[in-house]
């Protein structure tokens, strides 16, 4: 019989091998100080593999035919998915007051009447189903072309985020006219309305695909907030180096408040927008921005 706590212990050498195999899948990097907690949230792997040790876990990680289902298996277990509606309001309201405004105009000018956004690093859905909501409550974009798109690394929270039902720790911060407007009541908890479900398109990504990237498209708007501080240096440089190409000339990057590209990219310059601070990426060949 094999436990399922961790009092199987894990090997310093093993530790780096397989937090090796983890960064080179994802960018997720973990310091020698996690070594606990990587032995910890892999424990239940050694018990449902039936593997004596962490070495031979390596060897699964590396060689068996299942590695890459078992790789994309363990992000449920080593992302943390902490989020809820209308989060880092300030930025929210950039977002509609200035950044939506000045994308539209420019737009508008060129004949162009669609809208694309990608909500990197999604969690449960929490985040592009407010961005809908956004939308629709504005009314500006009406008779365009919108699409939002929703992504994870982890299948557990995508499930949800496709499920579309929340309890009310995700309406920490969410005005009751939304949820009355954009909420139907079922069971306890609360269904996102299928208007707001249309807007959206919840799908399962490695940012560190560069593949399945290249296959999204080109981007007016990427919200990554709170994910690329679980990467090291290299792996920031490499995804935001993915965002830069994925959007649009004039196209914005918001990060999370405690995220900056500082040390890691020159190709954005930072706006100082009245209601927050965001990246865009300039237009090619002026070093500027798009007209306001």
């Amino acid at each position: 019989m094999f436990s399922l706590e961790p009092d199987i212990p894990m090997a310093d050498e093993d530790f780096r091998l397989i937090r090796d195999v983890i960064y080179a899948h994802c960018g997720l990097f973990f310091d020698n100080d996690s070594k606990y907690l990587l032995e910890k949230r892999l424990a239940r792997r050694l018990a449902l593999h039936q593997l004596a040790g962490y070495k031979d876990y390596y060897h699964f990680l590396k060689y068996n035919r299942k590695k890459d289902q078992e790789l994309s298996d363990i992000m449920d277990v080593l992302t943390t998915n902490e989020t809820y509606f209308f989060r880092e309001i300030f930025q929210l309201k950039a977002f509609t007051d200035e950044i939506l405004p000045e994308l539209k105009k420019a737009k508008e000018k060129r004949g162009d009447r669609s809208l694309r956004i990608w909500s990197a690093g999604c969690s449960s859905g929490e985040e592009p189903y407010t961005i809908a909501m956004l939308l629709l409550e504005m009314g500006a974009c009406k008779d365009w072309r919108i699409e939002i798109i929703g992504t994870d690394i982890c299948h557990k929270v995508l499930q949800q985020a496709r499920k579309a039902v929340y309890g009310r720790s995700s309406f920490r911060t969410t005005d009751e006219q939304y949820i009355r407007r954009f909420f139907v009541e079922q069971e306890g908890a609360f269904r996102v309305a299928d208007q707001v479900k249309e807007l959206v398109t919840i799908s399962h990504l490695n940012l560190f695909d560069m593949g399945r990237l290249a296959m999204l498209g080109k981007m007016d708007i990427i919200f990554c907030r709170n994910v690329i501080i679980y990467f090291d240096q290299v792996a920031k440089k490499r995804v935001i180096d993915s965002f830069h190409k994925a959007l649009e000339d004039g196209g914005f990057l918001l990060l999370g408040h405690s995220e900056s590209l500082m040390n890691i990219s020159t190709a954005f310059s930072l706006r100082h927008l009245q209601n927050d601070m965001v990246y865009q990426k300039p237009l090619a060949g002026s070093g500027g921005f798009p007209c306001p």
